[in-house]
């Protein structure tokens, strides 16, 4: 276990060196690309975070609006939200509230939107399980993502919705259904 946690510490270090010192003899148009790997590798990571706290998020407000209260569940996760996050924004926080009155009105429904999402979620965890109502949730995110960037709606870069996309769409509800597929149904 030594011998790996030294080269896994090993293989980091060399990483670093490369990146960090290796951008210094790269044109401008490399380091640009190199940034660009950066940053859709950090979106990866992200995205794996964001989804694993997000079913952790969910089996974690149902239970404890089994315990206090559906609605009394969701006042306490968006209000522990709001205070860790007026706490991050005063330490890393760089934007202009002011800048609220120039943005589109329809972008003020996030907030709603986080109850709808909490209290939807907490209640398809309750009726189902917590990997069907993931599982349903994810299929539903997806969609509405391509849906979204077909469309360009919310000033989003269009992208078009081509065979590929319905093939994975399809192959992800396959998925959920066989994933569901009790023996002798």
């Amino acid at each position: 276990m030594t011998k790996k946690r030294c080269s896994f510490k090993k293989e980091i270090a060399a990483f670093l060196i490369v990146f960090f010192f290796g951008r210094m003899n790269k044109t401008k148009t490399q380091r640009k690309q190199s940034t660009r790997e950066v940053i859709v590798m950090l979106g990866l990571i992200m995205s794996v975070i964001a989804g694993a706290a997000m079913s952790v998020q969910g089996v974690l407000n149902t239970r404890l609006s089994s315990k206090i209260g559906l609605f009394e569940s969701n006042v306490f996760v968006q209000g522990t939200a709001f205070l860790i996050g007026v706490l991050v924004m005063w330490i890393f926080g760089k934007g202009n509230f002011r800048e609220l009155l120039n943005t589109p009105k329809v972008y003020w429904l996030g907030g709603i939107l986080g109850m709808v999402i909490t209290v939807t979620v907490m209640l398809s965890i309750k009726g189902l399980s917590p990997t069907y109502a993931i599982s349903v949730i994810l299929v539903s995110q997806l969609l509405v993502a391509a849906l979204i960037d077909a469309f360009g709606w919310f000033e989003s870069e269009q992208v078009p919705f081509t065979w590929t996309k319905y093939v994975g769409l399809f192959l992800m509800i396959s998925g959920v259904i066989l994933f569901q597929w009790q023996k002798g149904s």
